[in-house]
């Protein structure tokens, strides 16, 4: 459950990186849909051996996450079998911990929903309260499904937090997080594996995987905050401690009114402020000039607006 990479990058020939290795070859297999992929453009795909990929790929086949899907022609020798990915042999969940609100949603391999559920959350409640609330969901999506195998959980919540130790910092308006050792707390709760990251970066990294990938862009997502989730050289940005995407959190006017961050003058507290007088004008204001200073920085692409 690398969410890192965001396109094919080069395999490493060491039994230690046996399951990096597999997770590309994976990837290659759900990108290439219901047309399938053969063996040799998996090799090109991901620089490992022929030899490697059919190790990899009998594997797969053996644990019924690929299955042949009929032969391709080849210039100049024999027909190359194809495979694809089986989506519905595992499923995995996704969870999103907003500051009043919980989603879940179970997704097969290839990344489709298959259920979803939502429920009031208060982000500000005891931290076993919020941690009962999501174990709660991840059982009871599992059980949409269960002869089928859940392969973990990724949990996308507002930052700041540590993606690599999984620790939350001071969610903006909810101190008590701080220093929360959240996906060692849910693992130990659900027995699954459990990716953490901001909701910012998992919604940019579903749209780099996504129709709407491709080129330098960042995802800036509306709702009880504002925040940015990037993608440049085709990986999601997190900076050196899951730091980078504050968007919210810039200083667009010095004697600004007081943000929850302990700031003045950010770009949340500005544009909520005229959201909720109603000046919906100066809302979309400040936030184009936030948006204008990011692509002057970054020289990105594009920006989509999502959230609600």
């Amino acid at each position: 459950m690398n969410g890192s990479r965001t396109r094919t990058q080069a395999g490493a020939n060491l039994p230690a990186l046996r399951h990096h290795n597999a997770a590309l070859v994976l990837d290659l297999l759900r990108a290439a849909g219901t047309d399938g992929i053969s063996r040799l453009e998996l090799a090109e795909g991901t620089g490992l051996t022929p030899q490697a990929v059919s190790k990899i790929t009998a594997r797969l086949r053996e644990d019924g996450l690929a299955v042949g899907a009929g032969l391709r022609p080849s210039t100049g020798g024999k027909p190359r079998t194809v495979l694809r990915l089986v989506p519905d042999a595992q499923f995995a969940v996704g969870l999103h911990l907003d500051r009043d609100g919980l989603t879940a949603v179970l997704v097969d391999l290839a990344g489709r929903p298959v259920a979803v559920t939502t429920a009031p959350l208060d982000l500000g409640a005891p931290a076993e309260r919020v941690l009962a609330d999501a174990a709660d969901a991840v059982r009871d999506l599992s059980a949409a499904e269960p002869h089928k195998p859940v392969l973990g959980v990724g949990v996308a919540v507002p930052g700041p937090l540590d993606h690599r130790d999984g620790v939350l910092h001071r969610v903006t308006g909810f101190p008590q997080w701080d220093g929360y050792p959240l996906r060692a707390a849910l693992a130990e709760r659900t027995g699954l594996p459990v990716v953490l990251d901001k909701d910012t970066n998992a919604a940019a990294l579903a749209l780099a995987l996504g129709s709407a990938g491709g080129g330098d862009f960042a995802y800036l997502h509306l709702g009880t905050g504002l925040g940015a989730g990037l993608v440049l050289g085709g990986e999601v940005h997190r900076g050196a401690r899951t730091g980078a995407g504050e968007f919210g959190h810039q200083t667009l006017q010095l004697d600004g009114p007081p943000c929850g961050c302990g700031g003045r003058g950010c770009i949340e507290a500005l544009c909520l402020a005229a959201e909720a007088r109603g000046d919906r004008g100066e809302a979309a204001r400040v936030l184009g000039t936030g948006a204008a200073n990011l692509v002057g920085l970054l020289d990105i692409d594009r920006v989509v607006l999502g959230g609600r």
